[in-house]
């Protein structure tokens, strides 16, 4: 879990400083339209509408842009027909990498997501080269100032949630992808507020970045593909000492 852990940090930390991004508002923006698509547009009957409104609000989306998606998605005025499409491959190191997109344009984000590899010193492998080596979860994250963490732990496990990880100013809920919708559901009864309810994959194991060279090539990797419109989230099974990750943030 260690690996996930120090991954998620630094994408939350990287979260907040991209959160004023207009690229950021597109991706919230995209799967509203898709979430109301294929649920409906009412959030009490739509689970993935719910937490993707959730979401794009703690993201500071304006309620104005969630109300325009969540009518597009639903069939007001023009929406892009959206497709979600998986990528995978290596980065310098022999890192994973798992990208997950929306897109209008198949060839479009194959061409910039495989143009990001091959710039970045990684390669863009075949469908479930690499996807095996992750685990699907569900996660739930709460801010720890605000929550008690052997109530939480008590209520998830009873809730027959896998396991909570404490780590720096969060604590972590973490669900098979089955029961994801009942603990947040259940949580939520039990007056927990999260802060952030998402699927996520989780590395069965990670590699150890052990030089700044490595660690360098593969956060650009990860940041440019990130930056793409068309993609909603990056995965990797990489680990690295606190000493590089401080180096890479400076």
């Amino acid at each position: 879990m260690s690996g996930h852990s120090k991954w998620a940090n630094i994408k939350n930390k990287k979260a907040k400083t991209d959160s004023q991004k207009a690229v950021v508002f597109q991706k919230y923006s995209r799967e509203l339209i898709v979430a109301a698509r294929m649920g409906g547009p009412d959030p009490a009957g739509n689970f993935r509408l719910r937490t993707a409104i959730e979401k794009a609000k703690a993201a500071g989306l304006p309620n104005d842009n969630i109300k325009r998606a969540i009518d597009k998605g639903a069939g007001a005025g023009s929406a892009d027909n959206y497709e979600e499409i998986t990528y995978e491959g290596y980065g310098a190191g022999g890192v994973a990498v798992v990208v997950e997109a929306m897109t209008d344009n198949r060839n479009r984000t194959a061409g910039d997501v495989r143009s990001i590899f091959t710039k970045f010193g990684g390669n863009l492998g075949e469908t479930n080269c690499v996807s095996w080596m992750f685990d699907k979860k569900g996660s739930i994250t709460f801010d720890a100032e605000e929550v008690d963490f052997e109530k939480l732990f008590e209520s998830a496990i009873n809730l027959d949630a896998e396991d909570v990880e404490e780590d720096e100013d969060t604590y972590r809920v973490l669900t098979s992808v089955e029961n994801f919708q009942s603990v947040v559901e259940g949580l939520e009864k039990e007056g927990f507020k999260s802060s952030n309810a998402e699927f996520t994959r989780i590395p069965k194991n990670t590699i150890d970045i052990t030089d700044l060279q490595t660690a360098t090539s593969v956060m650009r990797l990860i940041d440019r593909l990130d930056e793409l419109d068309d993609v909603q989230n990056v995965y990797a099974n990489f680990d690295m000492s606190d000493e590089i990750a401080q180096q890479l943030e400076v």
